[in-house]
């Protein structure tokens, strides 16, 4: 994969250099608020116990735990959102896109490389996050260590799946911030990062299981505080991989369609 490692290694050199760290706290300051906010709300309001109801839907009496895991896999979605689908619109803002276009390089290596760095980045500022919640003196039970790795794998597939269509789409339409931030709110509302599902209407719910990152969130809640093992976890591994290959394989045939009017619009 030598376009994804050099994909790569461009991305860290111009991170490297022009970087702000002021980004890095930026980005991690939300999971930290949510978590701080939730602590205080179960302490002041909550009286440190939850309800029967959240124990049921959720398969857990530990609340706070509950939502460090959802609130931090929450802030890692949007951040390798904002560095895989967006991946191509800087380089058509930058004026490199047709460049990109005539190189022979193909699509999905590339944006490969871009996510792959975003990962590593992305684990280094949200260890951070630990310091947090060790501040706050809330530990996070694992039930199933192979089941959070394959669960967090499984989230960073199903993010990377949605992102390729994603990003055709911003560089179809020649903006970013509106179809970024829908599908944040769309993710963060119906996917189950920081409550169950279960509060949901029923039609969102329905819906919600069409995104796989939905699936990908129950594998890391039942790995982590749902007490589920392996092949209890596996079931919901299945559906995120189906729902992530129909979602890449739709992005992938969507892709070259986008560039084709990215460019007709920019030459």
């Amino acid at each position: 994969m030598p376009t994804a490692r050099a994909t790569a290694w461009r991305t860290w050199q111009m991170t490297r250099r022009a970087y702000p760290w002021t980004y890095a706290v930026g980005t991690v300051l939300p999971a930290a608020l949510t978590i701080a906010l939730a602590y205080l709300g179960f302490h002041a309001i909550g009286g440190g116990e939850v309800g029967d109801d959240f124990a049921a839907d959720s398969g857990t009496t530990a609340y706070l735990a509950y939502i460090v895991v959802g609130a931090t896999a929450f802030q890692f979605t949007v951040r390798l959102i904002l560095w895989s689908a967006k991946a191509l619109i800087t380089e058509q803002r930058q004026g490199t896109l047709g460049a990109l276009l005539i190189a022979p390089a193909a699509r999905l290596p590339y944006l490969l490389g871009f996510t792959g760095f975003a990962v590593l980045s992305s684990i280094v500022e949200f260890f951070t996050l630990g310091l947090v919640v060790a501040a706050l003196g809330i530990t996070v039970p694992v039930s199933s260590v192979p089941g959070a790795l394959l669960g967090a794998l499984a989230l960073i597939a199903a993010v990377f799946a949605l992102s390729v269509g994603l990003g055709g789409l911003m560089i179809a339409a020649g903006e970013a911030h509106i179809s970024q931030n829908t599908v944040f709110i769309v993710l963060g509302l119906v996917s189950g990062f920081t409550f169950p599902r279960d509060y949901l209407p029923e039609p969102a719910r329905w819906f919600a299981e069409l995104l796989p990152t939905t699936s990908a969130m129950d594998v890391l809640h039942g790995s982590f505080t749902g007490g589920q093992s392996l092949p209890e976890l596996l079931p919901r591994l299945a559906v995120c991989a189906l729902l992530t290959g129909a979602y890449l394989f739709i992005g992938l045939t969507w892709l070259p369609r986008a560039e084709a009017r990215a460019a007709e619009r920019t030459y």
